[in-house]
């Protein structure tokens, strides 16, 4: 077993917040000279989700970081669109890392390892019905880039789930990285075979695991600033022996924080310089890399977060998509929005007392401007005593 130098430095609480604050891109000035590009290199990794209620949620990423960017901005950063030309390079690419997650494209070298974990997979939940993989490779090198529907269909029934064969072949043959997603289409996946769309110093497997993984425990490490080994594995979903391995060798180093009862390490350059600037205030993404890890968020902000979405309506505490709302670099509320034509419409409102009612109604009404909405309508308050001065508030900041 490896030995683990000792911690020589110790953080408070608050010391720790903060660094993660600003290792997420929400404490200090927003790079906006980098853009939607800095912020997603920045993150290592942005999480899709197929649920849009302001907008999706590798929309809201961007905008909680930088304000109100452009949504179409926000589309030509990731994607490779038709305006940048059929030969243009990609600059991101999709894969599995936290989840489905939209990675800079530089990365690419460094998920070998999972794609030879696919490849090396013995069991699938969806049959492949024999020659349909090598149909499908061949019509995408014909054709050029093409949709599950364009190759043939996506489903076999109206059933979520019920994946047509040509659906199966070809995420699977994204996951075993024959095929890339650099391109959606009215969020469809637009499907390219990667020796084509990804530029030639990337497209190698030449990497061994260890080496991929030490690399993506360093990014996970930069992106939280701080966290525990737990942490680090849960960012691009490794195994913690995968992180274990290679944690003493990955530039990361160990720390102590008060009030955490498990190992922590550190990107040194977040313990170089304290961490300032002002804080945004601002609606997260349920879907967030700042509270997507419900144990951490409750150790860092002591705030419980959990996404309803799937939850049945009547078990419900906080709503479909309980957006949290970040002020002066705490968790102050939640907002389950909601539109109705060019009214934002908040469902429900959680607040931390009354002290959250400013920042609450400027975190609605900067929403709203941003996807184009003229007015906020609040339905319920959980402390029906707040909902007032929180009428106020919204009415100054309407105008």
């Amino acid at each position: 077993m490896t030995t683990l130098p000792r911690p020589t430095t110790t953080l408070t609480a608050d010391d720790a917040r903060r660094i993660a604050l600003r290792a997420q891109g929400f404490l200090g000035a927003p790079d906006r000279r980098a853009g939607v590009r800095g912020v997603l290199r920045h993150l290592g990794a942005v999480q899709l989700d197929t649920i849009s209620v302001l907008a999706r949620s590798h929309e809201l990423i961007p905008y909680a970081r930088l304000g109100a960017v452009g949504r179409r901005t926000v589309e030509a950063a990731y994607w490779k669109t038709p305006e940048h030309g059929a030969s243009a390079a990609p600059h991101a690419f999709e894969y599995w890392s936290h989840a489905a997650c939209i990675l800079p494209v530089e990365e690419w070298p460094h998920f070998a390892f999972r794609r030879r974990a696919y490849r090396d997979r013995p069991h699938w939940n969806h049959q492949l019905p024999d020659g349909v993989y090598d149909q499908v490779i061949k019509q995408l090198r014909t054709e050029g880039p093409l949709t599950a529907t364009e190759l043939g269909g996506a489903k076999r029934t109206s059933d979520w789930w019920d994946w047509s064969g040509t659906k199966v072949a070809v995420e699977r043959a994204l996951m075993y990285g024959e095929v890339v997603c650099v391109e959606r289409r009215g969020w469809k996946r637009v499907y390219d075979l990667a020796e084509r769309a990804i530029p030639d110093a990337l497209l190698h497997d030449e990497l061994d695991d260890s080496e991929c993984v030490r690399r993506l425990v360093r990014l996970a490490g930069e992106a939280l600033g701080v966290g525990t080994r737990a942490d680090i594995a849960d960012y691009h979903r490794l195994k913690g022996e995968q992180v274990e391995a290679v944690i003493a060798d990955s530039g990361l180093v160990p720390v102590e924080v008060a009030g955490w009862s498990k190992p922590a390490w550190a990107d040194p350059a977040a313990l170089a310089a304290p961490p300032r600037g002002r804080h945004r205030t601002t609606l997260l993404s349920p879907f967030d890399s700042l509270v997507w890890e419900r144990a951490r968020t409750e150790r860092i902000f002591g705030f419980t977060h959990r996404l309803e979405a799937y939850v049945p309506k009547q078990k419900r505490v906080h709503g479909y998509f309980a957006m949290p709302v970040l002020a002066g670099g705490r968790l102050v509320g939640r907002v389950d929005p909601a539109r109705e034509g060019r009214t934002l419409v908040a469902r429900q409102v959680t607040l931390d007392g009354a002290k959250a009612v400013p920042a609450v109604a400027q975190a609605l009404v900067e929403a709203a401007t941003w996807v184009d909405c003229t007015d906020v309508r609040v339905e319920r308050v959980d402390a029906p005593e707040l909902r007032e001065p929180l009428a106020r508030e919204l009415a100054v900041l309407l105008g």
